[in-house]
């Protein structure tokens, strides 16, 4: 099994990178593999509702957001970690999961259907639960399972030094990473068992003004 960590950040190696490694040594030590995924700093577009993710499957950008999802559907869990940038998650990586979830949605890949997700906020001092929050709403969109851990998943400090010193912070990403990978192993185990995927149902769209 394996768990895509999301860097957010435009800083690969800083504060929300050092978060995102404190959660793939707890799921490594638990036998789950991780990889690291950088959006990077190139300009990264909003969604512009062209359609065309709906016919060709892939975004009309063709940058990280293309990227990443041609290799989602290899992995059975994520964690997507965001700096906060004014009490919100940064530009760029609001940007790539508008893109990123909306693509997966129109294109019909679902890359992240009743795969476990968790979000991790990065601030200086505050904005890190409102970040939070936007991130989730995500997963809860796509049939996720939202993976938690014992407080809600922030870190704090300016510097990845000053993350370390979080020590609750850096205990809180240790146990995430414990219960995300005990959530993939009863995922396992229950297909192994034969238990059924949820019975689904076709969708329907209400439209307020008619």
């Amino acid at each position: 099994m394996k768990v895509l960590l999301v860097n957010g950040s435009p800083h690969e190696k800083g504060c929300t990178y050092t978060a995102l490694l404190e959660v793939s040594k707890a799921l490594n030590e638990d036998g789950i593999e991780t990889d690291f995924f950088w959006i990077g700093t190139s300009p990264m577009a909003g969604c512009i509702d062209c359609g065309t993710c709906g016919r060709t499957g892939n975004c009309v950008y063709g940058d990280k957001v293309n990227e990443f999802t041609e290799i989602a559907g290899q992995y059975d869990g994520f964690i997507f970690g965001a700096a906060v940038h004014y009490a919100s998650a940064n530009g760029a990586m609001t940007a790539f999961m508008d893109r990123v979830f909306y693509t997966d949605g129109r294109s019909g890949r679902r890359n992240f259907y009743l795969k476990p997700a968790a979000a991790i906020a990065c601030a200086r001092r505050a904005g890190t639960t409102a970040t939070f929050d936007q991130l989730n709403k995500y997963f809860s969109i796509s049939q996720m399972p939202i993976i938690s851990s014992n407080y809600w998943n922030n870190v704090h400090g300016l510097t990845p030094g000053e993350v370390v010193q979080d020590l609750e912070g850096m205990k809180i990403m240790r146990t995430l990473g414990r219960n995300m990978a005990w959530f993939l192993k009863c995922k396992e185990a229950g297909a192994k068992a034969g238990v059924p995927l949820p019975k689904k149902e076709e969708a329907v769209y209400t439209n307020f003004i008619r």
